[in-house]
């Protein structure tokens, strides 16, 4: 009986599959094991890569980032884990510092919990992290404007461009939909992307938190090499040989504990 899942729509099923599961693929790996030419497996990713399955890059496909949603929707997925990313990253502050927080949920996490006895200034352009830090002693905050971008939950217009170089910053704590150690930062919104594109720019340091299922992944912008990072705190999870390539690159990474009880929110309010 013939092998009904290499003919091409099932071999396309099944690399989808892994691509779904957050695996990167390998063209030539593909085509040994499916006992096709590297042509027909370059034909399966670009159909995947036109049904928004994956992205396309030297040699294989990357699977697309799931955190493609509304700031609003991602507020409220792996609270736990990002309360435990933004603990860890309480360690990069340093008293005095101008440091800029960028639009993303893991990073309002962070706003959340910066202490107010080091005379940080703040600079922002994310409307819920200005409205958690508002009023907040010890902190000066200045929100970068212009039109909001309500999927990203900021401003990241022309006008918050130019703003934001007049500023230079200490730490920037970026935020990034996908990361991938060969094929750099990526977002989904192109005037958000090319904010952080900007934001790059005008940072002497540039810090990342990444949840692990943003590893490995893809997204249709692309805003800068992984190596125009300084910092990177990861889940406690997150796959050691991320990490190896990663330090290889020079960049310092920093491992966040796993959540604990304090970190779940219905816990938090049951405790309180």
């Amino acid at each position: 009986m013939h092998d009904l899942s290499n003919l091409p729509l099932g071999r396309r099923r099944r690399i989808a599959d892994r691509l779904v599961r957050g695996e990167a693929v390998i063209a030539t790996s593909l085509a040994t094991e499916f006992q096709v030419s590297e042509d027909a497996i370059r034909r399966d990713l670009r159909a995947l890569a036109s049904e928004g399955v994956c992205k396309r890059v030297y040699g294989g496909a990357l699977p697309m980032s799931p955190a493609s949603s509304s700031i609003e929707v991602r507020s409220g997925e792996d609270i736990a884990r990002k309360r435990a990313l933004a603990r860890t990253a309480l360690g990069l502050i340093r008293e005095g510092q101008t440091l800029f927080l960028d639009t993303g949920s893991t990073n309002l996490q962070l706003a959340a919990r910066l202490p107010s006895d080091l005379a940080l200034t703040v600079v922002t352009n994310s409307v819920p992290v200005a409205a958690t830090l508002m009023g907040r002693p010890g902190i000066a905050l200045v929100l970068i404007g212009g039109s909001v971008n309500a999927a990203v939950g900021g401003c990241v217009d022309a006008h918050s461009i130019a703003e934001l170089r007049r500023f230079r910053f200490d730490l920037c704590v970026l935020g990034a939909c996908a990361m991938s150690v060969e094929n750099g930062l990526a977002g989904f919104d192109m005037a958000d992307v090319d904010f952080k594109r900007s934001l790059l720019e005008v940072s002497m340091n540039v810090a990342l938190l990444l949840t692990t299922t943003k590893l490995g992944t893809a997204a249709p912008f692309h805003i800068g090499p992984v190596a125009d990072v300084a910092h990177i705190v990861l889940e406690h999870d997150a796959p050691v040989e991320v990490v190896s390539a990663l330090q290889r690159l020079g960049v310092e990474i920093r491992v966040a504990d796993a959540p604990d009880a304090a970190d779940h929110p219905t816990r938090s309010k049951a405790l309180s």
